[in-house]
């Protein structure tokens, strides 16, 4: 019996010094971050931190801290639920210790008293982080018997062509996804997404999406974007997103139309255009309330959007010699307005002039 039990303990010896090197090699890490409301800057305890598909998870201390241990490397989505705030999901890459830094929380159905356009949540949240692009030769072949090439359908329906990187809302339990690349078909009304580092593309129809930002990959600015849903044109839902461009009291808005226009060769002149293209133009709209209206192209029914203050808008564009009806004058002119108002926040938008 002895003899066995000797036996038994230099059989796990054994195994252990054998495994000894594959124990130590594997390397667990620790995902750690503080959590604040949003709208109070105040710590948020007893928050529930999970990394999905996965058991681990941790809640948060009074401080707002919270420590998740023992995480092997890997790529998760960070899930934080807490009773009476929106639910934040995040993707993670876990090479090493991750220092997520202070993350913000927004208390769920919460009203913005200056009846501001922009969902606070996206405005706030991390922004910071997300700083972190054949000659066509047909003409008189046709006379010599060479069919001419079939027409062909030039450009695309993306509202930018590039991934940028992106802050969403969901209006389903009010998630905020972060961390992804996304892009918008216009014609669709879809957000193709994916992962940084991978090329796998997913699809999230737009009426899913209340709001969000993404960091425009060519100029490293935000963009704001809302879904037209929240708004009405003529007592309707609109289909598609408005760009944010000044918020405030009376919003700037733009929504870009994708069109075809059709080709106007002419066979026997051999004159013109042979292929279709896509055509995008954009159109500004201010919004009162949940009601939006498009920007009036004559000066008078322009000055009595702003009502009372008409008589400083009219001022303002004499002094400072402005073209209304340029983007670039739209833009001055409803950050003029709109900064009269307290707590006025400027988005700062750099794309104004296309």
């Amino acid at each position: 019996m002895n003899t066995l039990i000797r036996l038994q303990g230099t059989l796990f010896l054994t195994i252990c010094l054998l495994y000894s090197p594959i124990l130590s090699y594997a390397q667990n890490f620790v995902i750690s971050g503080t959590l604040k409301n949003g709208l109070t800057e105040d710590p948020i305890s007893n928050a529930t931190v999970t990394i999905r598909e996965t058991a681990f998870y941790a809640v948060s201390r009074e401080s707002g801290k919270f420590e998740i241990t023992n995480v092997f490397a890997g790529k998760f989505v960070m899930q934080i639920m807490v009773p009476g705030f929106e639910t934040y999901l995040n993707q993670i890459n876990v090479k090493n210790d991750l220092d997520l830094g202070t993350i913000f929380l927004y208390p769920y159905g919460r009203e913005e008293k200056s009846g501001d356009v922009l969902q606070k949540t996206i405005r706030a949240t991390n922004v910071a982080q997300l700083f972190a692009t054949r000659p066509n030769l047909v003409g008189g072949n046709s006379v010599f018997g060479i069919p001419p090439e079939p027409k062909q359908l030039i450009g695309d329906y993306y509202l930018d062509g590039n991934w940028n990187k992106a802050s969403i809302l969901l209006y389903k339990n009010a998630e905020v996804i972060e961390g992804y690349l996304v892009r918008y078909q216009i014609n669709s009304n879809n957000f193709e997404i994916r992962a940084e580092d991978s090329d796998e593309i997913s699809t999230i129809p737009g009426l899913r999406i209340q709001n969000l930002v993404w960091v425009d990959n060519e100029f490293n600015i935000p963009r704001f974007f809302v879904n037209g849903m929240d708004f009405k044109d003529e007592g309707s839902p609109i289909s598609g997103f408005f760009e944010v461009l000044v918020d405030g009291k009376k919003p700037l808005l733009r929504r870009t139309i994708a069109t075809i226009r059709e080709s106007n060769y002419n066979e026997a002149l051999m004159v013109g255009e042979r292929d279709d293209k896509i055509v995008k133009r954009n159109q500004y709209y201010y919004a009162v309330g949940k009601n939006i209206f498009i920007i009036p192209k004559k000066k008078k029914q322009f000055l009595e959007i702003f009502g009372e203050q008409s008589d400083m808008i009219a001022e303002f564009i004499q002094k400072n010699k402005i073209n209304f009806k340029e983007p670039s004058a739209l833009y001055s002119i409803f950050t003029h307005y709109n900064s009269q108002f307290e707590d006025f926040e400027p988005i700062g938008n750099q794309l104004m002039l296309n």
